[in-house]
This record gives structure tokens, sequence and C-alpha cells, in this order.
């Protein structure tokens, strides 16, 4: 394999669960299991590259459940002597053995193919069809087949082919690998008896590259990836020469120097995936018909779906896909799992449990991947698969608390609705309070210069990396300090303050320009003797007074009545603006404060908003770009649930 595959990996590796190297693990891989690679047809011909992991003492006698995953960020490394580190979701099962088995999804690496950004699930037309998803027929129409029907086949050739299984299969994966785990779920195999996808997409408009219609800029660097087809089946990273070099660690210079974003054609005029982006700028059947969210009916065997609090690629994605199977699927076993992690962390263990300067405690990770993980699938693919696991319904983690937590049903039954109002003057009133304020009617104003916008980190050398990552808890004193962020906080709390469930931001807000986004951030406030934990990886960063983001959203105006069809601000008058953010387990302690932040922009995460209605912002000139007032006016709430504390 080519040194820039490898390197590539390392960029990647928090969606990868194949990781590259050597030394015990591997030796322990090489020692126990036996490599075999396969071209598994699909009902349309197309071979898809598989790699399988068979342990050395599988037999008639001693026979084991296979576990797979299906990728687009390559089965490395290839050849059928050539082993990775580790296979399997975790240590533990992968000594605890199973048959693994990794693939290739179309036009990816060694498959044949063309490869589809979040391919579309086309529904099973049912078993009168001449051809359905559950007749694994050897033709079929062009263009038909789906991840859901590349699954099956491939479950359906592993069971013909492969020795010494037990007849069950189960499939993970994190991130893009999630989504093929979702939608290899829906009409599936009957052999499928338990799935985890993890850190799940569900759609790309609203996690990944967009946030309701903002686009996540910060992704620009991912496109290459993305957005050139592979000209034949390859083991090399064929888009790695696209990649684009900034020449500096400032990645906040470097976007803003970019200009519009009509200017990243210069890097990426022949990207196929870039184009479809800028010419589709609103939520329109390009993106729907990529959504998994419609299809999720009819799943009948066991779900865990697993993400992570602080996740920045994925948090819409396992939240949606979990409510909507639970509300869609009833009697299916389906559960939700929410960790102190950022992308994909869960699968490695750390030691010290850290996400930015926060310390949740150590070996979180093992605990998941022993307790939780390992019972789920040993539960169903081994034992007796009756659905008494012991596990709970939802098993989160108080970010607050630090500590897990359990559930019946999520959100919790307990759960009580709390409002939280934005008062001219900086202060937040809670609808809880024994003393009742009065809410003022007037408003908050400040001045957004998409030309000098407020930054999302203060770290930049984070900017220039794949993905966003730490800014999910990072210190946000740096934007309070600023003239164009609104800040509104509470009294310090008289006692804990658990919030655990949905939140939604119901903004009544005016602009002077036609368009605008809006940012709202909730944060815990430290009290200022806060003590530093011993492992701060920033130590020019003091816990004292620091600002902690908890959960944060943006929202782009335009789209505020409709995705699919935006419209423009009147300028000076009042507009409601709502929207959801994702959900929240964490308890704000005695003595902290809950604040809330308001700002227009979000840079270089989200694009900036010209402020000027225009078409299509991916298209606009640097001359569209304007100075715009915008107000918040005194009867804004943030709506969020709190729980009893103990």
């Amino acid at each position: 394999m080519k040194k820039s595959l490898f390197t590539l990996l390392n960029v990647l590796w928090p969606f990868l669960d194949l990781a590259q190297g050597s030394g015990s693990s591997g030796d322990f891989v090489r020692q126990t299991y036996q490599k075999y690679e396969y071209k598994i047809p699909m009902r349309d011909g197309t071979k898809l590259h598989t790699a399988v992991y068979v342990p050395k003492d599988a037999s008639e006698s001693r026979t084991y459940p296979l576990l797979m995953q299906r990728t687009c960020y390559s089965v490395a490394p290839y050849g059928p002597d050539q082993y990775p580190a580790k296979v399997g979701p975790s240590e533990t099962l992968m000594r605890e053995k199973y048959i693994f088995v990794y693939q290739d999804v179309r036009g990816r690496y060694l498959s044949e193919g063309t490869w589809t950004n979040m391919t579309p699930n086309l529904p099973d037309p049912g078993p009168s069809a001449a051809l359905n998803k559950k007749s694994a027929v050897a033709t079929t129409p062009a263009g038909s087949p789906d991840e859901s029907s590349d699954t099956y086949d491939t479950i359906d050739w592993l069971l013909k082919n492969v020795k010494f299984h037990n007849g069950r299969v189960g499939q993970w994966g994190i991130s893009y690998p999630g989504f093929y785990t979702i939608a290899g779920a829906l009409d599936a195999h009957p052999a499928l008896k338990a799935s985890s996808p993890q850190a799940p997409v569900a759609d790309f408009y609203f996690d990944d590259f967009h946030h309701n219609g903002a686009f996540i800029q910060a992704y620009l660097f991912t496109y290459p990836v993305f957005g050139i087809q592979h000209p034949k089946p390859t083991t090399d990273a064929w888009f790695m020469p696209a990649m684009i070099q900034t020449g500096t660690k400032d990645g906040f210079q470097w976007h803003y120097d970019l200009g519009p974003l009509k200017n990243a054609d210069r890097y990426y005029k022949d990207n196929f995936f870039w184009q479809e982006t800028v010419n589709h700028p609103n939520y329109d059947q390009f993106w729907q018909k990529r959504s998994i969210v419609p299809h999720l009916n009819g799943v009948r065997h066991a779900i865990m779906t697993v993400g992570g609090w602080f996740d920045a690629e994925d948090l819409y994605g396992p939240l949606t896909i979990y409510k909507t199977l639970e509300k869609n699927n009833p009697g299916t076993y389906n559960t939700l799992v929410m960790g102190p992690f950022g992308h994909g962390r869960w699968s490695v263990e750390t030691g010290h449990t850290l996400h930015s300067n926060v310390y949740f405690g150590d070996s979180i990770a093992t605990f998941y991947q022993r307790n939780i993980e390992a019972r789920f699938f040993n539960h169903f693919l081994k034992g007796p698969g009756d659905g008494k696991t012991g596990l709970p319904e939802a098993y989160l983690f108080d970010t607050g608390r630090k500590e897990w937590k359990t559930f019946e049903k999520w959100p919790a039954k307990e759960a009580q609705p709390l409002r939280l109002t934005l008062q001219p003057g900086g202060k937040l009133i809670r609808s809880d309070q024994t003393v009742r304020e009065t809410p003022e009617t007037g408003f908050s104003e400040f001045v957004s210069d998409p030309l000098k916008p407020v930054p999302y980190t203060e770290d930049v050398t984070t900017t220039t990396g794949f993905t966003p990552f730490n800014y999910m808890s990072e210190d946000q004193r740096f934007a309070a300090r600023r003239p164009d962020v609104l800040v509104f906080q509470t009294e310090p709390l008289t006692q804990d303050l658990t919030l655990g469930g949905e939140i939604t931001a119901r903004l009544m807000v005016s602009t002077t320009g036609t368009d605008a986004d809006w940012v709202v951030k909730l944060i815990d406030v430290y009290p200022p003797d806060e003590p530093d934990h011993p492992y701060l990886p920033n130590k020019n960063i003091t816990l004292g007074n620091y600002q902690q983001m908890v959960r944060s959203e943006a929202m782009r105006g335009r789209f505020r009545k409709s995705f699919s069809n935006p419209e423009p601000f009147r300028p000076g008058s009042q507009t409601q603006v709502n929207f959801r953010l994702q959900d929240v387990l964490h308890t704000f302690k005695k003595g902290h404060r809950v604040m809330i932040q308001v700002q227009s922009t979000w840079f270089p995460l989200i694009d900036r908003n010209p402020q000027k209605y225009v078409e299509n912002i991916f298209k606009a000139e640097a001359s569209d770009f304007q100075k715009a007032t915008h107000r918040v006016y005194g009867t804004s709430t943030i709506e969020v649930q709190t729980l009893p504390n103990p």
C-alpha cells in the first residue's frame, strides 16, 4: 500500500475500526485468525472486495457468529497475508472471537462499481414483486441496488461460502460506516440479528456537511475523499493528489483569505460532490432522497445506536435514528448509548477521558466496550437473543455530574419543561424560579460584520484538520467578550440543575439586512474558584470562570419556514426563528451559572452569510457581503427539559 494511504488512515482514524500497525494486538490477530479475501458478487454482477477473519479454532463443533463492517474508508491492509493491528469493534470482542468481516462498498478501493454519497434507499416493493430486496437474484434493473440490497446479498453469500459460522450475523460501523450499518438494517436478511450504528450519518443536510442549511465550511478539506471517482479498483488513495495544501497552520486565515465560497471552484471545479453541493443549496430532492430517516420502518432485529455528546460530526444522526426507530418500530429491541466523547472516541481507550479541557474520568471507553457493547453483541449473536440483556433502554452519560445514568426511555418520562427567557441587559430568567421576574419587552442588539466574523475556536491550528473536534466543549470566554456576541446568564445556582432531554430555541428577531444566520450556544459557567484538574492539555487555561460549551447549533435564517423554499427577511420586521438544538444530559452544579450566547457568524465552522439575500450563497460575490444590525427581543426563549436531582 502506498504511503499516502497510511497518511490518510491516520487522519481518518476516528472513522475507522480497522487500524494499521503491529505489536501485541497485531500479533494476536495473526496468531488467532485466518484471513481470507473474496470478491462477492451483488445481484447486478458488481463484485465487492471483502476481507474475512476466521478464528483458527473454528470447526464444525466450535462455530462463531459473523460481525461485519461495510465502509468507504478502506478495509486495508490488503492481501491475504497482511494483518491489521486489531479486528472488531473492540479488543474485548476481538479476544472473545467472532468471524469478522470487512467490505469496501461500491466504487471504493478494491470494490467495483460507482461511488455514490449516501446511496438513496429504495423501498422494498414487497414479496410479490419479481425483484425485491429479499430475493438475491442474479440480475436486476440498472441502478436499483442500494446499501440494503448489497448488505443482504453479502450476508447471503457469506452464509453459503464461509465455514464454521453459527448462522447469526451482526454489523457495526462508526460515522459513514454507521450509515451503512443502519441502511443495511432495512429490509434485512433474516440472519441479521444485531446492528449497532455508531455516530451514524442520517442526513447530510442536518449533520456533517450542513447544520439546518448552514454549510459546514470546516468540512471543505474533505471533498477530495467524497467527490472523486476511482478509475478502477485500487489499493491506493487515488484522491490524495487533490487534497488542499494550505501552507499554513492558521486555518482561520486560510478560510478567510479564500473569500466567498465560489472561490473554492479553483480547487474543486471537477469534484462532483462539491458541484452537487453548490448546485443544491436548498433541501431539495437531491438531499431528501439521501436521508435514511424516512425509511426507518419494519426493523425487527436488535438495534443499539451509539453516539458522543461532543461529536462535532454526527450528533443529529444517532439521536434522530434512535427516536425514529422507537416511534416507527414498536416492540423492536432499540437502545441508545451516549457517552462523553468526540467523534468515534469510544472505540479507542485513552486512559484519562478528556474533551478539549474537560476531564470526565478514566477508562470510560473500556467501560462502554466491556459492559455495554460486548454485552449487546454477545447476547444476540452468541447468547439466547431474547432481548433480556440487562441493559437499559438508554445508557447516557451526564456530562456535568460525570457519571453514567440509565433510563427506561429517552427523553425520560420524568422530564419537565423549563423555559429560559433572554432578557435585555443579559439576564436569563428561569420559568421555574420561586420569585418570578417580569420579562422585559425590549431587545438586545449587535452589529454583525461578515468581514469580521466570530471565530468558532481560539485554537487556529485545529482548523486545517479533516473535521472540527474540540470546539464542542471549548471555553467560550473569547466569544463572550466580543461586541457581536450576545450573552445572557443566570445568577449562580443555589442547587444543582439537571438539563436532560430536548432543546428548542424560539427567537424573536429582526435584522436590517435581508438574510442572517442565528447561532445559539448553551454554556456552563464555572465558579471563579473552580480548581484545575491535573490533566489540562492547555496550560494557558484556568478552569476558574471557564465557560464550557455544552450544546450549540446554527440556523440559516432564510430556512426559518421551510428548508426547501427559502425566503428573505423583511428589514426591521420582527420575525420568529425556531430551531432545535440536539439533546443534552448535563447537570449544572450548585455555584455554576447557565449561560446562553447568541451570535450570527461562527467562522469557519459555518460559511459566512452575506446578510443580503441571494439565491445561492455558494455563488455569492464578494460585493454581496454587508454589515447588518440584528436584534433579539425579550420574548425570545430557550425551551429545555429538566430532570429531578437524586
